[in-house]
């Protein structure tokens, strides 16, 4: 497929946080809901677990579906991330998670890298 560009709205971000130790990252779990719009249409659920520093940057790994459109195909699309939040952007490298796709999407198989901006655009770098 290339690369993807497509913007995101966070629609819902419902965060917990579930460990915290004083000098030490404080553990959140979050379900974050997206609609997309781009060479990506569609929307998706998120579960992410987060491990913030005092300066406010994060790691993260989440597992996210997607219900896509992209182009004259759609279907479903779970990826693994696995990234870094750090001044506004998140950046993260994604798996795709064989036997978990759907529609014509049900075949792919494949990494990619995504980089989300302050703006709320998404460019998705894959071998989908």
């Amino acid at each position: 497929m290339g690369t993807i560009n497509t913007a995101f709205e966070v629609t819902g971000w419902d965060e917990h946080q579930f460990d915290r130790h004083a000098g030490t990252a404080k553990l959140t779990r979050a379900k974050v809901t997206k609609s997309y719009n781009g060479d990506l249409d569609g929307t998706s659920v998120t579960l992410w677990v987060m491990a913030y520093a005092a300066d406010g940057n994060a790691t993260f790994v989440g597992i996210e579906r997607i219900d896509a459109t992209i182009g004259d195909r759609d279907g479903t699309i779970v990826l693994q991330h696995v990234g870094r939040f750090a001044n506004g952007t998140a950046t993260a490298e994604l798996d795709i998670i064989s036997g978990s796709c759907t529609g014509d999407f049900a075949e792919l198989a494949g990494t990619g890298r995504l980089t989300a901006d302050p703006a709320g655009r998404v460019t998705l770098d894959t071998t989908l």
